[in-house]
């Protein structure tokens, strides 16, 4: 049992890579309040486009976005960062890592907008209408507050993945908690700075979790 503790659980080595540990996690906050929002716009066009009563447009978003929810991410973030600067586009990790962010969980947002869309009542796009609003107004007015509200458990979960995947940023040595624990652990030979990092990961994210479970909880209600 000591063996394992002192595997696991040492409480000087993680006081000694606490410095490291602190810098991942900034690096590691900073990158997701980057990334959600970016998605999350990305989302909302997506959403509207492949919502749009344009046949064409409609179809040629809705293969973008199925193309994007289909590539593994690690795989996307891979291509950006070491395929592209052989096509003389050089974006260095960082804008790798919200590129491809921004293509993979644009996706996600945007297919889970457009269930709102449809969610909302068709007439309540036609009472918006015959008020005198335009297809703009009525959209962003009427349509779009229901379709968040009607998805909004959807999209928290989602934006909860999105702070979890950050974590795959270490793949291309930008210096976020998982790659700063990964550093510290060949260091002290010892998977201490590895199980703090988890440990931060689930402090930084188990009250979103609750706010999922609550949300969930009050569309169950409202349903009823």
């Amino acid at each position: 049992m000591e063996d394992f503790v002192d595997a696991f659980f040492n409480l000087d080595i993680i006081r000694r890579a606490s410095p490291i540990l602190w810098s991942g996690l900034l690096q590691t906050l900073l990158l997701a309040v980057t990334v959600v929002p970016v998605g999350a716009v990305g989302g909302v066009l997506l959403g509207l486009l492949t919502s749009s009563p344009n046949k064409t447009v409609r179809r040629s978003f809705a293969l973008w976005t199925d193309f994007f929810r289909g590539v593994p991410p690690l795989v996307l973030l891979v291509f950006i960062y070491a395929g592209l600067p052989f096509a003389g586009l050089d974006t260095g990790a960082w804008g790798a890592v919200v590129i491809g962010f921004l293509l993979n969980t644009s996706a996600y947002y945007g297919e889970i907008l457009r269930a709102g869309i449809e969610s909302v009542p068709r007439g309540q796009v036609e009472a918006a209408r015959s008020t005198g609003l335009t297809a703009t107004k009525t959209m962003g007015l009427v349509v779009l507050p229901q379709a968040v509200r009607n998805v909004l458990p959807d999209l928290v979960s989602n934006t909860l993945e999105v702070v979890k995947l950050t974590s795959i940023a270490s793949v291309v040595a930008m210096p976020e908690l998982l790659f700063q624990a990964r550093q510290a652990q060949n260091a002290t030979y010892n998977a201490s700075p590895i199980v703090a990092a988890a440990i931060a990961y689930f402090i930084m994210l188990w009250p979103v979790v609750r706010l999922i479970s609550r949300l969930e909880n009050k569309v169950l209600v409202a349903r009823r």
